[in-house]
């Protein structure tokens, strides 16, 4: 039996848009009555063949120590649904991703689960937004979802292309 190599989708297409080197500024805010904290770093996403792409961040953590994060994403033809992972050195977590873009194809929403801020021990649903301003520009935003089912912004980031990769 000879396993013949998938075709890249559309949606694999749009994902290399996400190729390159970027520098990222961030806000998040880690608790209530707290000042957001504010971070700097790089990204460097390349690909994995046609099908999938790892970025790779570098920013300054919370106390002047650097924090290490990788992501993956990619798209899965029998779901149609984006998949994908996120990881960081910061936490113990393995994020998992599911996703799908916007009608104008310039949003791509990623649920996922993961720790709840509350800090109990429970789990709770996120959101990972990647929006594509333009060829040199996107924002990255994180939320939370709340008890009664709302959703809370606890995150942004700014990133600005400074290379292109093919």
């Amino acid at each position: 039996m000879t396993m013949q190599m998938p075709e890249p989708t559309p949606e694999h297409e749009w994902l290399l848009q996400l190729l390159g080197d970027w520098r990222f500024e961030s806000e998040c805010l880690i608790g209530p009555d707290q000042p957001p904290l504010k971070s700097a770093g790089k990204q460097t996403t390349r690909s994995l063949g046609a099908l999938w792409t790892l970025g790779e961040m570098e920013n300054d953590g919370p106390e002047g120590q650097t924090s290490r994060s990788l992501f993956t994403l990619g798209f899965d033809p029998a779901k149609q649904r984006f998949v994908g992972t996120f990881v960081t050195s910061c936490m113990t977590h393995l994020w998992p991703y599911d996703g799908q873009l916007d009608a104008s194809r310039k949003v791509l929403t990623l649920d996922s689960e993961g720790p709840s801020f509350a800090g109990d021990g429970t789990m709770t649903k996120y959101q990972d937004i990647v929006e594509v301003i333009d060829k040199n520009h996107y924002l990255l935003t994180s939320l939370f979802q709340n008890p009664d089912g709302s959703w809370t912004q606890f995150m942004t980031a700014n990133y600005i292309r400074v290379t292109e990769r093919a």
